[in-house]
């Protein structure tokens, strides 16, 4: 296989995003007069968004009377706060660097929202060759549509890219669309072999070895 396209999932393969997210929900609880909840079970729902905190945290769901509030809230007090621990995980830089050098594009596929995804990218200076967000098209991941984007901007044939991802959907997404899929296992969810993914990493550098 020949490759000459990396395309990422967001939060759990790129960038650590989990402590600002468990620093929104718990601010919004303390707010609301609720227990704050351990950082190690709020984790594993980053990767289903705010409505899914919410659910977790107040143990409501989108019928109650305040969930649409608590939902808006929650993702104030994320945008204010959204790069007060995130980073990229280790091994990350050397890993966008060594792509770059070799003339591998490289891009992101995630369901954070454009607004969102693009103030963390702009404040951890992280610029790829191109980026597709949960609202950027009428579908998201699972549904191939996303990474067959992706690849139609960077003008790559999807059976010349590999995509990256810590998550089922990810996965899905990538069996979908006809790329071959990297599961990554110092993300958010447990890996597991049902995904029927291609490869499995346990960090990023590992990727190199792929190619």
């Amino acid at each position: 296989m020949t490759v000459d396209t990396i395309l990422f999932d967001l939060d759990g393969t790129l960038i650590d995003t989990a402590p600002d997210l468990a620093y929104a929900l718990n601010t919004l609880l303390k707010q609301d007069g609720f227990a704050q909840k351990p950082f190690d079970k709020i984790k594993p729902l980053v990767a289903f968004g705010g409505k899914a905190l919410i659910k977790y945290g107040f143990d409501c769901d989108e019928n109650h009377s305040q969930f649409t509030d608590r939902h808006q809230r929650i993702l104030e007090i994320y945008t204010d706060n959204i790069d007060r621990s995130s980073s990229v995980f280790d091994g990350i830089d050397g890993l966008i660097k060594t792509l770059e050098s070799l003339k591998i594009d490289w891009g992101i596929v995630t369901n954070k929202p454009e607004n969102l995804t693009h103030l963390l990218l702009e404040k951890l200076d992280i610029k790829p060759g191109v980026v597709v967000c949960g609202d950027t098209l009428e579908f998201n991941k699972p549904h191939p549509a996303p990474l067959l984007y992706a690849c139609a901007q960077l003008a790559t044939d999807p059976s010349r890219c590999l995509f990256v991802g810590d998550d089922k959907n990810d996965m899905l997404a990538g069996i979908n669309a006809g790329v071959e899929t990297v599961a990554v296992s110092y993300g958010y969810s447990k890996v597991e072999k049902n995904w029927n993914y291609d490869y499995l990493i346990n960090h990023p550098q590992e990727l190199l070895e792929l190619l």
